[in-house]
């Protein structure tokens, strides 16, 4: 025995301790061991019932993962039990649930070993060169020279990608589209800088900001005035090559006999049909070094907020903030002046207007036999009544949990009579207080309600599903190719609407996902298809309870808002930051944006989660801040 203990002292010595010469387990060996010790013990316990033993429910069997390098080789079913898991949407709620710390348990190894996160050093992600949009380029030439005839009225629709229209990668330049920008060019500037017989028109103010000081009519002048102007248009410093190019079409229509004005305003043309007027380019200081993040420059944060909060230029405040290089010590002050601005309207109307999805109700149209009242007077006020909403949480700064649970709204007359509200009159819109209703939030806005029905019926599918994708995050997948749509009028089916749901529920492809839009969409069944309260649905009535997969249940749609804005706090304000983050960034989120978001949620939940709050978090964010060289790979696919 003394012989084999002085042996196995000696193998220790010598380092055979089953790892390699080296003596310490590699990283790939230590996160093996951790899935194995962490991981595999807790999937036996909650998920091989589905997932394991044999079974391979949705072509998931988690009992052949043993690795890191397994795990590697199916990435994306692993982001995809990683949100499951982090949002408890799995287990189902008729299994065994993990405790939060052993959810964390199973995010934390995900987070740590595949997506390779370091909260000390995040990847900011790609920088996308974006287009100006429809809206962001009426603003743009508003803002810039004075003139609101919204020329881009004439341009083709926007793309969207993850919900939003200013999303990079989908706004294309066809052909055509640089045509309406030459033929837009000369009716801004036809407006803003009128030339030809006298009497002319005034200038418009930010023209004559540009001619100021500039009485002669020699090159000089045309050099100060083109500087300033492109200064403007280009949000950044212009450079002597650029504008010595600018200044060759002034020289040369001056040589042609052009006067003062006509020659300027031909190198402004110029300067509004530049890529550099219709796409927002960042010049990166190292573009080729792999693994350089470094922060955008003060120029490029100035655009980076004001389309982000005005959809438009960045005005004069922020851009001398840029030039002094003091913008990024300001920005709490010049966030709370942006949302206090008239221009910050842009962010309810592209941000919210989207993430509603309200900016479409325009296009809707309910069945006018069985929804006579509905008219484009109650459509309008419908729409008008959200952004009224939504406006004050910008204006007041209130906590985005009044999105949720609200008992306050905006009505005019025509409005308060649809939602049975006494006391209104005229069309004014005015707040007005829902206590003692059946309404909260925007959940129960008419607007909502209409855009998540059929022109026929309600849709608590519909229903379910907006709340899934744009309050809670947590989409459900699409449906199978082979289901068959509820009939509309039920000559299949009969009883109420939920009673037919619960029979087109009995084929097995479609319950897993209904159980967790139906019951959302049941609890707003006493709304019909244009947001009016209801009793009865035909001759059945209204049964709004329902239960929600985590367990949690409840009667109608207060008791849901309140179950919402308490119990699922989280996964709101997860959700409303990263369609946010999405929006500001231009550029849908990828799994290196996970420490991004997580520093927001975190900031909101230990305050009151404000709306100025949540804007100034997604401004001092590393992917709005910063930018990475265009070779940089972070946890390479």
């Amino acid at each position: 025995m003394i012989a084999s203990a002085k042996i196995i002292r000696l193998l220790v010595v010598l380092g055979f301790t089953g790892h390699p010469a080296g003596g310490a387990p590699s990283t790939t060996e230590k996160a093996d061991r951790a899935f194995t010790r962490e991981l595999t013990p807790l999937f036996q316990k909650y998920c091989y019932d589905c997932h394991g033993n044999g079974k391979k429910k949705g072509g998931l069997a988690l009992d052949t993962f043993k690795s890191l390098a397994d795990v590697q080789a199916q990435r994306e079913r692993w982001e995809n039990l990683h949100e499951n898991v982090r949002t408890s949407v799995m287990p189902p709620e008729n299994k065994p649930q993990p405790t939060q710390t052993e959810r964390d348990r199973i995010t934390d190894w995900i987070e740590r070993e595949l997506f390779k996160l370091d909260p000390d050093h995040p990847d900011p992600g790609r920088v996308t060169i974006r287009r100006l949009n429809r809206a962001e380029y009426n603003n743009t030439v508003r803002d810039l020279v004075g003139v609101d005839l919204r020329p881009a009225d004439d341009f083709p629709p926007d793309d969207s990608g993850y919900g939003f229209d200013n999303i990079g990668d989908v706004l294309s330049l066809p052909p055509m589209l640089m045509e309406k920008y030459f033929a837009a060019a000369d009716k801004i500037l036809d407006r803003a800088l009128p030339t030809g017989p006298a009497p002319l028109p005034p200038l418009t103010a930010p023209m004559q900001r540009y001619f100021a000081g500039s009485a002669g009519r020699h090159e000089a002048q045309a050099r100060t005035i083109l500087g300033q102007f492109t200064f403007r248009a280009w949000r950044r410093p212009v450079e002597v090559a650029e504008l010595d190019r600018l200044m060759g079409l002034f020289k040369l229509a001056r040589h042609q006999g052009e006067t003062f004005e006509a020659s300027v305003k031909l190198a402004m043309k110029a300067a509004l049909v530049s890529p550099h007027f219709l796409f927002r380019g960042e010049i990166q200081s190292q573009p080729n070094q792999r693994d350089s993040v470094h922060p955008v420059n003060e120029f490029a944060l100035a655009t980076r907020i004001s389309y982000f909060l005005w959809s438009s230029t960045p005005d004069d405040e922020l851009l001398d903030l840029a030039k002094r290089g003091r913008l990024r010590k300001n920005l709490p002050a010049q966030v709370k002046r942006m949302l206090a601005d008239a221009r910050a309207r842009a962010l309810v109307e592209n941000f919210a207007g989207q993430w509603l999805e309200t900016r479409r109700l325009s296009t809707l149209q309910p069945d006018k036999k069985l929804f006579p009242d509905y008219d484009a007077a109650l459509s309008a006020a419908m729409q008008r009544e959200t952004e009224m909403f939504c406006e004050s949480i910008v204006r007041e700064n209130r906590s985005v949990l009044d999105f949720l649970s609200a008992d306050y709204s905006f009505v005019n007359a025509r409005l308060a009579r649809h939602y049975g509200l006494a006391g209104v009159e005229g069309d004014e819109f005015r707040k007005v207080s829902l206590k003692g209703t059946p309404r909260r939030g925007v959940l129960t806005h008419a607007s909502v309600l209409t855009l998540t029905s059929n022109p026929t019926r309600t849709s608590p599918v519909k229903r379910g599903k907006w709340v899934l994708e744009n309050l809670l995050g947590t989409p459900p997948p699409p449906p199978p190719p082979d289901v068959p749509a509820l009939d509309d009028k039920g000559r299949k089916l009969t009883g109420t609407l939920r009673e037919q749901m619960v029979q087109h529920r009995e084929n097995p492809a479609c319950a897993s996902c209904h159980a967790r839009m139906d019951p959302i969409g049941f609890s707003l069944e006493n709304f019909n298809a244009i947001g009016a309260w209801r009793e009865k649905d035909g001759d059945g009535a209204v049964d709004a309870s329902g239960t929600l997969v985590s367990g949690e249940s409840f009667r109608g749609a207060a008791e849901l808002s309140r179950l919402l804005a308490q119990n699922k706090r989280d996964n709101f304000l997860r959700c409303l930051s990263e369609k946010m983050l999405t929006f500001a960034l231009g550029r849908g989120l990828e799994y290196y944006d996970r420490v991004a978001t997580d520093r927001i949620v975190k900031q909101l939940k230990s305050g009151e989660a404000r709306l100025g709050s949540l804007v100034l978090e997604v401004v001092n964010s590393a992917p709005f801040q910063m930018q990475r060289g265009d070779e940089h790979v972070s946890g390479a696919r």
